[in-house]
């Protein structure tokens, strides 16, 4: 298959028009989110939503998360929309939240992992919204990688990927957010985030009043059928192999720091991402900056971007520097783990 790479420019383009088309009959187009690149397939029709998990080399019980560009197209998918999530969809949509509702039999069962829930978002970037709307019907769309790798931010990131195996590629620049949208079950009292992303539990507390954390996101726990995309598998891990670092600061340098030394005498290439506060610190060569210590939401729009960066170089260890997981830094943590397979290291234990 021949993967048609277009650079947007327009709505109204013929490159833009055939890839709305593409989708609408089934083929598989890849397109900007402000979150991450998506690969999006008509929702509702089986064959093109099989191709998805062929494509990404995924997991079938992985539920998929379908794409609206209005609220007319979200009726016919769930069995009802609670007062409760028309007050998220009046405060965070578009934008980087996905709500989990119960489905109908018009979606089927392949787009949901085989449950009776369906996870639904509005995403908040005109390239997305116009090619759905032009489309006109809901999309699934995961994000634009093989299955594991880090997701992709900018569209040379999907052609890495996935050129071969899908349709179109609509190049709409870098995405600004850089993590996975938020997912929130809304088919249990109290909600659940189970996945974090860029709407924090705090933005929901003040929508809804009260809200929980899944279990997997505070200990280790078994998983069992994932309700939504990112918790149950490795996701978002480059090629090297991950460690996360913390502790306190001087614990992280003086460990990083004689650890970066044996791998240079045994031969290993390794890189260490840590906030650009602390580079100079480290005195390393081979430390890269992730962004500030103070603003979560610079490294969640770059750590991805990263992870295929220290792939390019050939890396075969990156060691990631811990942030609070305060905010969206609770979001971008979960993505640093989940690609370290749970290799967390305690400096100065």
């Amino acid at each position: 298959m021949q993967t048609k790479y277009i650079e947007f420019t327009s709505c109204d383009a013929p490159g833009f028009l055939d890839a709305a088309r593409a989708l609408k009959e089934g083929r598989l187009v890849a397109f900007p989110t402000e979150t991450v690149y998506g690969l999006g397939a008509n929702a509702l029709d089986r064959k093109a939503v099989r191709s998805i998990y062929v494509a990404k080399g995924r997991p079938v019980d992985n539920p998929l998360i379908v794409h609206i560009s209005d609220l007319e197209m979200l009726k016919p998918l769930v069995t009802e929309i609670k007062p409760d999530v028309l007050k998220l969809i009046s405060a965070y949509w578009p934008g980087p939240l996905t709500i989990i509702m119960k489905k109908t039999s018009v979606v089927p069962d392949i787009t949901t992992g085989g449950l009776d829930t369906v996870a639904v978002r509005m995403p908040d970037n005109p390239v997305a919204l116009e090619l759905i709307r032009k489309a006109g019907v809901p999309v699934a769309a995961p994000s634009a990688n093989r299955s594991g790798r880090p997701s992709p931010t900018m569209a040379k990131h999907v052609l890495e990927d996935l050129n071969g195996k899908i349709s179109y590629i609509i190049d709409g620049g870098q995405c600004k957010v850089g993590v996975e949208s938020t997912v929130v079950d809304m088919t249990v009292e109290p909600a659940v985030i189970l996945r974090p992303g860029g709407i924090t539990p705090l933005m929901i507390k003040q929508v809804l009043g009260s809200v929980e954390l899944d279990r997997s996101l505070i200990e280790k726990a078994d998983i069992g059928k994932p309700k939504s995309p990112g918790m149950k598998y490795k996701h978002y891990a480059p090629k090297a192999e991950v460690f996360v670092v913390s502790g306190d600061y001087n614990d992280i340098v003086n460990w990083l720091s004689k650890a970066v030394s044996e791998d240079k005498k045994s031969g290993i290439k390794s890189v260490v991402l840590a906030a650009k506060e602390h580079i100079q610190e480290y005195g390393l060569n081979n430390a890269i900056s992730f962004g500030s210590i103070n603003d979560a939401s610079e490294v969640a729009s770059n750590i991805f971007r990263l992870f295929r960066e220290c792939d390019r170089i050939g890396a075969e260890k990156i060691y990631v520097e811990a942030i609070p997981k305060e905010g969206i830094g609770l979001a971008v943590m979960n993505r640093i783990e989940k690609a370290a397979g749970g290799k967390i290291i305690q400096a100065g234990e």
